[in-house]
Parts: structure tokens; C-alpha cells; sequence
């Protein structure tokens, strides 16, 4: 899995510059637009929000747990509903930054929460989250399918029957390309040069393949009731959020600014922050290398 430094450069290094550029609980996960790219991110934020609570069933006095959390936009969403959440992440910059919003967060690995940490829940939200608990380290070693299996077996323990869990994730499409084949150095825009970059931007991580992988692991503890791609709507939310992220703010720009040294003197911190030029995941949602679904399971 993904380790605590992993995640803090993926996600405490932008800590500041997401929130000047999204607000204090934006959403770091694709939206739900159904089609309808009229839609403001915002608003198709929040309906993602109202699809996510409305199949947990989440209701006033609802007892949730959002793993994953990132700067608790559904966690706040809980809360406006009457329910309680605790959310947990591995980044410290969005733990703090989720206090300071009033917002009940640890930082804990989603993967080993048991019943004696936080008590049972009635419902479980992991968004975004999941593409993270297997390392290519893991997958390397023929670890993938059980690293998946122990936590469809960790969220089991912690639901009554009949309690559902949310899980939005990215997944390896019908296109992805032979790990051998993945090269920083390939040809820009390549299928091997935005594989490369996805590889630095998400350090640690590595993909479940397709949507059989996980409801073949998910299968002794949960059914899944039900679950839809999420690809094109990700594709928009990705261009939503790059029109954000360079919207001038002077606090911003500064510290951008301030990352220029460490730009200049670091290849592999160069790799990284490509994502601020050519997005690696749009482009892998755009030629299918990678597919994203919501799914909804029943213990």
C-alpha cells in the first residue's frame, strides 16, 4: 500500500494549493454528471454526495465511516444529513485541515480498522481511497487479490448485515498497457509515458485490473448491489479542476512559486507535478487505459 510519505506528497504537498483552488472541503474524486455537463463541479460534486448517502441509506443519527476521507466534503455531506462520521486518512495535511473544519478525522490506515477502534457503523464510504492499498511492490509479488480480500474482510467486520459499503475507485481498463512497457522516457502523451507519470503521481499505488478483480475478492463478505462507470464524468471533473487550479490567486501563484528549486534541481519531483501540465489520468480515462466506477455493496 500506498505509505503515509507516499500519500503526504500526493496529498499534503498540495494541501494549501488544493484548498486555495478548490475551497476548504473540495472533492479530490470524480464527480457525478450523468451526461449532463451543464453542470457546475460544484454541483455535480454534491450530487455524487447525495448518491452516495442516498444508497448507504445514511440518515439522521446514521453512524457513517469514511475511509479515505481527503478534506472531508461527504463527511461534512454526513453531517448536513444529521448523521455522525468519522473520516480517516493517511495525510496529515488533510487531517489537520479537516479539524480545523470542524470535521472528526484520524490518521489511520483504512485497512486496519477493527470494531474495538471506533465502535460499528451503520454504513462505509471509500472514495478514492481503494486505488491505494496495493503497492506494485505488492503486485510484483502476487499480493493484489488478497491485499483486496483483507479489506473487504476488514469493512465486514465493522457493518451489521445488511449494511452497505460505497467504493469508488479507478481501475486498469480494456487498454492498459505490459508494466514492461511503462517509460518515463517514451514519447509525450504516449500510453507508456502517461502510465510512467501515473506511476509518480500516485507513488506506491497500483491499480486493481478491471471491475472482475474487485467483486471477485469483495464476493465471500459482500453482494454487490450495484455499480456504473464513472470514466466520462471523470474526464469532465479532471478539466473542471485544471481551470481551478490555475485560476490566479496571488497566495497560490506564490507557492507554486516556492516549488520552482526544487522543480529545477529534483527529476523525480518534475515527474510528479506534471500532473499541473498534461493531466496523465485524463489522458488514461480518454484512451480507456483506465476505467472508474461507483459500486455499492451489502454485507
Amino acid at each position: 500500500m500506498a505509505d503515509k510519505e507516499d500519500l503526504d506528497f500526493t496529498y499534503s504537498t498540495i494541501d494549501e494549493i488544493f484548498r486555495l483552488s478548490m475551497g476548504e472541503t473540495g472533492d479530490f474524486s470524480g464527480a457525478k454528471y450523468d451526461g449532463d455537463f451543464s453542470l457546475s463541479l460544484e454541483e455535480a460534486q454534491k450530487a455524487k454526495h447525495k448518491f452516495i448517502a442516498e444508497s448507504l441509506d445514511i440518515k439522521s443519527g446514521s453512524r457513517v465511516l469514511d475511509m479515505g476521507c481527503g478534506w472531508g466534503p461527504f463527511s461534512k455531506y454526513v453531517q448536513e444529513l444529521g448523521a455522525s462520521s468519522i473520516g480517516l486518512t493517511l495525510s496529515q495535511g488533510q487531517a489537520e485541515a479537516c479539524r480545523k473544519n470542524g470535521l472528526n478525522v484520524y490518521v489511520k490506515d483504512c485497512r486496519t480498522v477493527k470494531p474495538e477502534d471506533f465502535g460499528m457503523f451503520d454504513a462505509i464510504s471509500c472514495v478514492g481511497a481503494f486505488e491505494h492499498f496495493c503497492s506494485i511492490e505488492d503486485w510484483k509479488s502476487g499480493k493484489q487479490e488478497k491485499v483486496y480480500k483483507d479489506f473487504f474482510h476488514t469493512v465486514y467486520n465493522l457493518l451489521p448485515k445488511g449494511g452497505r459499503l460505497y467504493l469508488q475507485t479507478m481501475v486498469f481498463g480494456k487498454n492498459m498497457i505490459d508494466f514492461e512497457d511503462i517509460n518515463i522516457d517514451a514519447p509525450k502523451g504516449s500510453p507508456a509515458h502517461v502510465c510512467a507519470l501515473m506511476v509518480e503521481q500516485f507513488p506506491g499505488s497500483w491499480l486493481p485490473y478491471g471491475l472482475e478483480m474487485i467483486q471477485k475478492n469483495a464476493n465471500p463478505y459482500f453482494n454487490l448491489i450495484s455499480h456504473s462507470s464513472g470514466r466520462l464524468d471523470y474526464i469532465e471533473t479532471i478539466g473542471q479542476w485544471r481551470k481551478r487550479f490555475r485560476k490566479f490567486n496571488l497566495k497560490k501563484y506564490m507557492l507554486y512559486l516556492s516549488l520552482l528549486p526544487k522543480f529545477f534541481t529534483d527529476k523525480a519531483f518534475r515527474n510528479r507535478v506534471e500532473i499541473f501540465r498534461i493531466s496523465p489520468n485524463r489522458i488514461c480515462f480518454e484512451k480507456e487505459i483506465m476505467d472508474h466506477y461507483r459500486l455499492v455493496f451489502e454485507k
